[in-house]
């Protein structure tokens, strides 16, 4: 495992278009039929990462929480299932997630978004430029930090209540790299 930083895209960026597998319905999934008209969380994210493990119980209850408030939540997982066959569609399937879970097999998608680790948050205000990059919160495998999702959740209590969310502070995703064919 690579500890990887997130290469934080830069705020403002529009959403990259997509239109990628969502495993577990089988069906096409686009961004734009996907998103919200609040705020859109986007998760760069997979089975097998020890990172993502540490944080999937608190992401499951971030997005719950949030999705009931009207927000949108989207994973996509990026790995090459070749050589990582536990990031497979099939194991993909297995996941609990309540949100759309998206293969993205060429792995255009992860590169459009600048994704450089799992996991990789982004989140969009509702005309989808990008607001935040970067981390669910300070918690990571040993740390002994409680995971909270409370990075993502401020960010997304003032795009709820019509805030400007700040520049300042936001602090790069850490995890194991996406694993490029």
């Amino acid at each position: 495992m690579a500890l990887t930083p997130s290469n934080m895209l830069e705020l403002g960026t529009q959403a990259p278009s997509f239109q990628l597998l969502n495993v577990k319905s089988s069906n096409i999934e686009s961004l734009e039929n996907l998103q919200s008209d609040k705020a859109t969380v986007i998760a760069f994210i997979c089975n097998h990462c020890p990172y993502v493990k540490h944080i999937n119980t608190g992401l499951i209850e971030l997005a719950n929480d949030y999705m009931a408030k009207g927000i949108s939540f989207i994973g996509i997982s990026a790995n090459d299932a070749d050589n990582y066959p536990e990031d497979s569609p099939e194991k993909m399937k297995e996941m609990p997630y309540p949100f759309p879970y998206l293969y993205d097999e060429s792995q255009d998608i992860a590169k459009a978004y600048d994704a450089a680790c799992t996991p990789d948050f982004y989140v969009f205000d509702k005309e989808m430029n990008l607001v935040y990059r970067g981390q669910m919160d300070d918690s990571r495998p040993g740390n002994g930090i409680e995971v909270t999702g409370k990075d993502i959740a401020q960010v997304l209590e003032l795009l709820l209540k019509g805030e400007t969310v700040p520049a300042e502070g936001q602090r790069p995703s850490i995890g194991c790299n996406i694993k490029w064919k």
